[in-house]
């Protein structure tokens, strides 16, 4: 006891700077998870969330009831997060290891500051960029089709034609952000390794593939960890934004969060949009784990946990 006042002492002004962030993460995060009772619950607006009658799991029978449609929403939020997830990774990579042979700072600062600010966007002004270039009367690849004389393309009745849309939209939006991160985790690479590898005669190229790279791993690893909690969390915010919940769409942007969105929030049953919720956090976390322990197996230092 005598130790730990001592250490509490020695770091108070520690503790009273982390104090901030551990209210907000108990406010937002801790307190709020006593309404997975909800899950449970036949919820009715009268009775609120404690007043209302027990469900047991028929809210999670919901869900499971048309195993088709549940199949196909799980299927298409991993798809697409799994596409996320790899293109993006790439991307930010590419991006970083440019930007890291580059040598003018000002370029750098510039470059930065551009492709940051594409994540401040909002998916509902992205989806109206998007329709302003593939509209099928009035937007700018058609008109450039029909003015090359090719036939025009109907992008929104396209579902896996808009898998790629989706996709490269992501990149635009994400990637720099992405970028930025692994930036700064090779300027903390000690550049003797540099300087002895052109002295060893190293092309740029095998500095990028030999050190570079293998540098950037245990940060990868970690973005991917971080990322597969979240493997079974669609973004509804990007798919009503850029597709307006087209239903010609649904067979690939029919994710989890846009099937609740359809099926459950519009006609306010809260309790099963919270058990599909729950559904996805515990699997998200299994997947986790899951992920963790392969990265444990390839480096013990690349673990969460």
């Amino acid at each position: 006891m005598g130790s730990l006042r001592k250490t509490f002492r020695r770091d108070s002004s520690l503790y009273l700077l982390a104090l901030p962030g551990i209210i907000i993460l108990i406010l937002f995060a801790y307190l709020p998870m006593s309404g997975l009772i909800l899950v449970f619950k036949n919820y009715n607006f009268n009775d609120g969330i404690f007043g209302s009658p027990w469900a047991g799991f028929s809210n999670f029978e919901f869900f499971f009831s048309s195993m088709e449609d549940a199949l196909r929403a799980t299927r298409n939020t991993v798809m697409l997060n799994a596409l996320y997830m790899l293109t993006g990774t790439f991307c930010s990579v590419a991006i970083a290891v440019i930007l890291n042979e580059l040598r003018s700072k000002w370029f750098i600062k510039v470059t930065q500051s551009v492709m940051f600010f594409p994540y401040f966007i909002s998916w509902i002004i992205i989806g109206a960029i998007l329709f302003s270039l593939l509209d099928y009367d009035k937007g700018i690849l058609n008109q450039l089709l029909q003015a090359l004389g090719l036939s025009q393309m109907d992008w929104y009745s396209s579902p896996w034609l808009f898998v790629v849309i989706l996709v490269l939209a992501n990149i635009w939006k994400s990637a720099g952000y992405g970028a930025i991160i692994y930036y700064a985790v090779l300027q903390g690479i000690d550049t003797s390794y540099y300087e002895a590898a052109k002295i060893d005669g190293a092309s740029r190229w095998q500095i990028i593939t030999k050190i570079t790279v293998p540098m950037l791993i245990p940060s990868i690893i970690l973005m991917t960890l971080l990322g597969i909690g979240g493997m079974l969390k669609g973004d509804l915010s990007m798919i009503m934004g850029v597709t307006f919940l087209n239903p010609l769409l649904l067979p690939t942007t029919d994710i989890i969060d846009v099937y609740v969105y359809r099926t459950a929030i519009r006609s306010g049953e809260f309790g099963f949009a919270s058990a599909i919720t729950l559904y996805q956090s515990v699997f998200g976390f299994i997947l986790v784990l899951l992920a963790n322990k392969l990265a444990g197996w390839y480096d013990k230092d690349s673990k969460l946990f």
